[in-house]
């Protein structure tokens, strides 16, 4: 999953969330490598002639296009939703790589976790509510897994509830 949980201390929890990556730097560099060797294939006829250097910038402009395409992507997806809870009060802080970051607080007493199964942006939207205010957590998470998110943080906050204070 893309997120894991870790205790600050007896009484302090803190999630982070991070989007997933079906493909990893390692395969990113084998992909752009086996379509350069690939799309150089239709070249060898042509080794000697004229119409290679014609061809040529073309092919590697293809290639440049598409790393260029995925590293993008890399930097886009480069998400990263921290949420500390402790029984007193629970944060969240959402840092985007060409955003300035977003942070939430409130008691965590009053403050709690719903999923919407319709009219959010994705099904089985989850949000906190706390402070007057409502904030999302985990949208780029798959269905499955902000389904179990939404389990684990509703008894996170039962359990904050259990221990602290109102």
């Amino acid at each position: 999953m893309p997120y894991r949980w870790t205790d600050i201390s007896k009484t302090a929890r803190r999630l982070e969330l991070w989007p997933h990556r079906s493909l990893p730097r390692r395969g990113f560099a084998a992909f752009i490598l086996a379509t350069f060797a690939l799309i150089t294939v239709p070249l060898y006829p042509l080794l000697g002639t004229f119409v290679l250097w014609g061809l040529l910038p073309f092919l590697l402009l293809v290639v440049a296009g598409l790393w260029w395409a995925l590293e993008r992507s890399y930097r886009d997806g480069e998400i990263l939703e921290v949420l500390t809870l402790d029984p007193d009060r629970i944060h969240l802080r959402r840092t985007a790589r060409r955003a300035a970051p977003l942070e939430w607080e409130a008691n965590s007493y009053w403050a709690r976790a719903e999923m919407h199964q319709t009219g959010g942006p994705v099904p089985c939207y989850v949000t906190l509510t706390g402070n007057g205010r409502t904030v999302e957590i985990g949208a780029f998470l798959s269905e499955d897994e902000r389904r179990t998110l939404y389990g684990e943080l509703a008894s996170a906050l039962a359990e904050a509830r259990a221990t602290g204070t109102p």
